[in-house]
């Protein structure tokens, strides 16, 4: 398959169906291109020679083993992302979920297992339009964030109230991947400008949701730590992190109950309507 991303041509070869239904399925909902398009980034997936495993292959750099499909796409997207960074070094890169909600995008940033997808994935049901679950690239003149539509992922199914489509969901043991087209709402256009930066952190020993705001100094601090590509800006990055603060309000995040905490979310975003 082929499709486009931040204007970046990518061609995915798989040797097998089984491997091949997973990569369409994560990737379905991103733009097509044609397979007889130069590509920018070309990869090949396959079994491994012994056939214990996966093999991924990229021209110019040493292929990959993986056990397990779970293995092979994490791999796959770590190498993509990777990839766009080196061929579009002027955006900046956040580990962050990206959700449009009138008009603004809304970016959801934390540590691995923090609860930033279980959280997009209940903002969703609550108006909000895909952009990302966990790569937000913006860029710095008009600060914009572009999306990156791939399959929602979680470690977990989860919680209610909300119902989940575990019918169509990729279930690959360790992680959960939610096709686009299975979650609830729509895409949203992009690129989007950025309205807000949450900073999430799920706590489950509280009652109550709770957002702060943040100085730009804390803030600062904060999206540094979850910035991909820091060093391919001037000053290791710290002056393009702290204007993206000083242009966006941001707030922490102390996630409870996730009924709760998105409509607190939803509220902030609806008291923040551009001018």
């Amino acid at each position: 398959m082929s499709f486009q991303v931040l204007e970046q041509t990518v061609h995915i070869s798989c040797d097998d169906d089984a491997t091949a239904q997973v990569v369409r399925a994560n990737f379905a909902a991103l733009p097509r291109a044609r397979d007889s398009v130069w590509s920018d980034l070309d990869y090949t997936l396959a079994r491994a020679p012994a056939g214990d495993g996966y093999v991924l292959r990229r021209e110019g750099r040493e292929p990959v083993l993986a056990e397990d499909l779970c293995e092979l796409l994490f791999h796959l997207e770590k190498d993509l992302i990777i990839g766009l960074q080196w061929r579009r070094p002027e955006l900046l890169y956040l580990h962050a979920a990206a959700l449009e909600c009138n008009g603004q995008a809304w970016l959801l940033a934390g540590d691995s297992g923090a609860g930033k997808s279980t959280t997009a994935w209940g903002l969703l049901h609550h108006g909000f339009r895909y952009l990302s679950d966990e790569l937000s690239a913006v860029d710095l003149e008009t600060m914009a964030v572009h999306a990156y539509p791939h399959a929602l992922c979680l470690k977990r199914p989860p919680p209610g109230p909300y119902p989940f489509p575990a019918e169509q969901v990729i279930d690959l043991e360790r992680t959960l991947h939610v096709p686009v087209a299975a979650l609830p709402g729509s895409m949203a256009d992009s690129p989007c400008p950025v309205g807000g930066l949450i900073f999430v952190r799920h706590d489950p020993a509280r009652r109550e949701p709770e957002l702060r705001r943040l100085h730009a100094a804390e803030a600062g601090a904060r999206a540094y730590v979850h910035t991909l590509n820091a060093l391919a800006h001037s000053r290791h990055g710290m002056d393009v992190v702290v204007g993206l603060v000083k242009s966006v309000p941001c707030w922490s995040l102390a996630g409870a109950d996730l009924g709760a905490t998105c409509t607190l979310v939803q509220d902030l975003a609806h008291s923040r309507l551009p001018a």
